[in-house]
């Protein structure tokens, strides 16, 4: 396996497992239609690896875009990061979210099996166990009902790629269902740049400790945990990145594969709040916010699986995720229009 299509590949995770590929070894295309995403990204990437990475400006709903991709490179698999990611602006655009997320999924898998590539590494989310499954999560657990269309959006096409393999035994797939990245790369060069208000709590911290925003809304301190805010599995940015990588290695076996990657703990709201402050010597104001539909109290992973068949944990401590995190917004304080 030589040459890896990244879809979303120049947005905060998809930089990241660039960045891993081509240090691995591998030739990578990026296709992107930079919504959410930055075309400075790209020399960023070359600063750190010394290669640049293919890329092509489109979008994955583009069938004949994505055709004319397969033709001109020789693609041995995909991992497929395009998507929309906030819970809270799925629950206000559900249509907006299936769209991007589940159809295009369909697109990208029938392109692909137009070109005759069959193996797939899925970006999907820890929030397809839905909120009535016990914590931790474990991929033997079914697929729930998601309180969020994001969540929602992410099993629907888990259940097409399964019904896929299914239906044709040259299919490969991963999905990997990841928990709460964070932090960036030990450069600083690349890190995360939400545009608008951040959706996700730790650019928010980020942005509040370098004076872009004046303080945090902590969304909701009366759920049922020890300090009344939200609990999640946060893992550093590189670790999930170098997840991908190695999951590359499943695809030698036909059919749908699951794999949660997480740190296998919950740290609260204000834990992490507490932990950058400590970190960085930067004081993080916040406030109170009401909850925010579609959040759930409390999750984290069983990631036992990841680590007998991947070889892969969650290696990086909270405390490099802070230090890295503070390292690329200080330096960065504009994101990449710094």
């Amino acid at each position: 396996m030589k040459t890896i299509l990244v879809t979303g590949g120049a947005g905060y995770i998809g930089s990241h497992t660039v960045v891993e590929l081509l240090n691995a070894g591998y030739e990578v295309v990026i296709v992107d239609n930079l919504v959410n995403s930055n075309l400075a990204v790209l020399g960023r990437i070359e600063t750190i690896c010394g290669k640049r990475p293919s890329f092509v400006n489109a979008d994955v709903r583009d069938g004949a875009a994505l055709a004319e991709v397969f033709s001109e490179y020789d693609i041995d698999a995909v991992i497929h990061f395009a998507g929309l990611k906030a819970v809270g602006e799925s629950v206000e655009q559900p249509l907006r979210y299936y769209e991007n997320n589940v159809y295009g999924s369909l697109a990208l898998s029938q392109a692909m099996a137009d070109a005759g590539v069959f193996k797939l590494v899925f970006s999907s989310s820890a929030t397809v166990y839905g909120p009535d499954a016990a914590v931790p999560y474990e991929e033997t657990m079914a697929l729930g009902q998601p309180s969020s269309p994001y969540g929602a959006s992410k099993a629907m096409a888990e259940r097409v790629l399964a019904d896929l393999c299914v239906s044709d035994s040259r299919w490969s797939i991963v999905a990997l269902r990841y928990f709460n990245p964070i932090g960036a790369h030990a450069s600083g060069l690349i890190g995360e740049d939400p545009q608008g208000i951040p959706n996700n709590l730790m650019p928010f911290i980020a942005r509040v400790a370098v004076g872009k925003l004046a303080e945090l809304a902590v969304f909701g301190d009366d759920y049922d945990t020890p300090d009344g805010t939200c609990l999640r599995d946060y893992l550093h940015v590189v670790d999930l990145a170098e997840g991908h990588c190695k999951s590359l290695l499943a695809l030698a076996t036909p059919g749908l594969h699951a794999f949660n990657l997480g740190a296998g703990h919950g740290v609260s709201v204000l834990d992490m709040v507490k932990a950058f402050e400590a970190v960085t010597g930067q004081s993080v104001p916040y406030k109170i916010a009401p909850r925010r539909s579609g959040d759930l109290p409390a999750f984290w992973a069983n990631a036992d699986k990841a680590k007998a068949e991947l070889d892969w944990v969650a290696a990086r401590s909270l405390e490099e995720m802070m230090a890295d995190t503070w390292r690329w917004q200080s330096g960065n304080p504009d994101g990449y229009a710094s």
